[in-house]
């Protein structure tokens, strides 16, 4: 039996990269899934990707950031599929980058609301519907920077990856009596069109380096951090709440 069968999932940021991997990895795995992103056309062919290969899929397009998008999702799963059990709120973004004096307040603002506010929301009304489900599993993607590493020129994306630690804590107390278990996965570096490596005008030389700070001296695919995604939201991990799940490949303790 596959491990999700009879589940419904949300994956926000499934357009492209960790979000894309996991709604498909999700869908092989028995979940119905409900995926979100900007993009229609990639959310399209994503949906048509999980129907051809025997999955259940719904795309609703629209940006994590409005409070009526995190409406809808839950909506949709409940109205196509029953209910919802699972969320992966992954929709992120870099944002704007640059010393702490150059960075400009709506580029903090934007920071915020995209990695940060929009969990808050997807949650609001995930959780509802989760408790009429008996329990479910919340999940986050988080990072390494801002928990276990500093980088220059990444102070709003560092606090709002760790205030999301923070809120997954908060949560995991708040409603475990409830039967959902809250955490937050910290990816390494992976090799997705957000990542630096990828950027426009960035050289070999940016990959070697990003390589070199993790100990496997490589960048992750995001099928791999897929897999952990997995594993927090299967009966695999049922007595994990309130964790800041590393999947970094070493990059927070390598010093070589």
């Amino acid at each position: 039996m596959t491990v999700l069968s009879n589940k419904v999932a949300i994956v926000t940021g499934a357009s492209s990269g960790i979000g894309y991997a996991t709604a498909k990895l999700f869908a092989r795995e028995g979940a119905k899934v409900v995926v979100n992103g900007r993009r229609q056309t990639e959310l399209d062919a994503l949906v048509a990707q999980i129907e051809a290969a025997g999955g259940q899929a719904v795309a609703v397009t629209g940006d994590v950031r409005d409070e009526a998008v995190a409406r809808s999702l839950v909506q949709m799963a409940v109205e196509r599929f029953g209910g919802l059990d699972i969320a992966f709120n992954n929709a992120g973004t870099t944002g704007e980058m640059g010393s702490v004096s150059e960075i400009s307040l709506s580029g903090w603002h934007d920071t915020l609301n995209t990695n940060l506010t929009s969990a808050f929301l997807g949650t609001k009304y995930q959780v509802p519907a989760m408790i009429e489900r008996g329990g479910g599993s919340l999940i986050f993607t988080s990072s390494f920077v801002g928990y276990s590493a500093g980088m220059p020129g990444m102070a709003a994306y560092g606090a709002s990856k760790a205030a999301l630690i923070g809120m997954t804590q908060c949560l995991a107390v708040e409603l475990g009596i409830k039967g959902i278990r809250v955490n937050a996965i910290l990816p390494g570096g992976t090799d997705t069109p957000m990542n630096l490596a990828n950027a426009p005008g960035a050289g070999p030389e940016v990959r070697t380096f990003l390589n070199e700070l993790h100990a496997l001296k490589r960048l992750a695919s995001p099928d791999e951090i897929s897999r952990s995604v997995l594993h927090l939201a299967s009966d695999a991990s049922s007595f994990i709440t309130g964790t800041a799940f590393l999947v970094d490949g070493g990059v927070s303790i390598n010093r070589t």
